[in-house]
Parts: C-alpha cells; structure tokens; sequence
C-alpha cells in the first residue's frame, strides 16, 4: 500500500462468495457460475471506536449488498469491469467516510483448459 500513500483504517471483509452469469464466453452469460469478493474499506474507524455507534462507520451488510447488486446483475464480459462497478457501488454505500476501496474479484471455476484454482482482479480506487 504504500503507493497509496498513509491511508486510514479500514474495513475489511473476506469470501463474499455470490452466483453470476458474467463471462467473455457465450455460455458464461447463460449458466451461473461462482464469484468470490474480498473488500478492503478505507475511512477513518476513530469515530466508530470512540462512540460505539454503527452510524459512524459503514455497515458490512450494506457494503455485501452493494457487491452483491453488481454480481448478480446485469451480464458483463470481463472481471474488471466486474470490480470497477463493485468498487463504485462500495464507495456509494459507505457513503462520504468512505475514502477509498481495493476489490479483488475472482471466478472460482474459470472456463480454461487448465487446472486452475480461480483467476481474478484486484482493483485500487479513491473516492473522487
């Protein structure tokens, strides 16, 4: 991280595991396939601490449902546009705390003539 620069605390949940039908192949946009979704939440956790108050963070539930509405949503051809929109959709929900997100994104069944555990992308972006 240290490309970012001193970034504040964050937020961190791992294995969001959903179903979706997104895939450069033509059976890819027919049939479901598993995706699984690690997202680091940059903000500052130093009111939340302080307050014991869900209001000052963001709430993890909100964040999985914003990765969720891009992954089980509309088809899309490639993984990174997979990240770039659940990037977008996290730093939405976090709402202005949110300074920064990483996404990472893989298919944990790529349709490749590999043994392959996953392939996947990892995305950096900041709140502009």
């Amino acid at each position: 991280m240290e490309a970012w620069g001193a970034l504040p605390d964050r937020i961190e949940l791992r294995g969001l595991r959903l179903l979706g039908t997104h895939g450069a192949l033509p059976e890819e946009s027919d049939r479901p396939q598993p995706f699984e979704v690690d997202i680091d939440l940059f903000m500052d956790l130093g009111p939340a601490g302080r307050s014991d108050d869900l209001a000052a963070t963001a709430d993890y539930g909100l964040v999985c449902e914003a990765a969720r509405r891009v992954l089980e949503g509309p088809h899309v051809d490639l993984m990174e546009a997979l990240a770039e929109r659940v990037a977008a959709e996290v730093l939405e929900s976090a709402g202005p705390g949110g300074l920064a997100v990483t996404v990472w994104v893989r298919k944990l069944r790529p349709p490749v003539g590999y043994q392959l555990g996953w392939a996947g992308v990892q995305v950096h972006r900041r709140r502009s």
